[in-house]
């Protein structure tokens, strides 16, 4: 009986640890923070399938239904942004690099503000 108490007991403090190692990444998930990377599109991602500029390319695929993304290196990120002024700055610096301000979820950036990158 005492074996069974003390498995119990070990049982339930790993999960409760496990529960606050889950919890942690959680909570950073909700800062903002600033990605610097070449404004894209989803579809399309790092290597662009029309002919012509990437701006070109990223600004059909948009106007086709593909969200923006920008791609980090060898990541891609999708952009979500709602904001008529950001989508305004992503169309204007499409094929460039640019600084995002956002919140990170996965692959996702919810996006708070755009401005160009150097």
């Amino acid at each position: 009986m005492r074996f069974r108490w003390q498995t119990f007991r070990v049982s339930i403090a790993a999960l409760l640890l496990g529960g606050l190692v889950v919890a942690v990444p959680a909570g950073a998930a909700g800062k903002a923070q600033t990605f610097t990377g070449e404004v894209s599109d989803a579809m399309c991602g790092a290597k662009h399938m029309m002919e012509g500029s990437a701006a070109d390319c990223t600004r059909a695929c948009v106007q086709k239904g593909s969200k923006y993304a920008l791609v980090v290196g060898d990541k891609v990120y999708t952009l979500d942004a709602s904001d008529k002024s950001a989508l305004s700055e992503l169309d204007q610096l499409a094929g460039e690099q640019a600084k995002i301000v956002g919140t990170l979820d996965g692959d996702t950036i919810a996006v708070k503000s755009v401005m160009a990158g150097k």
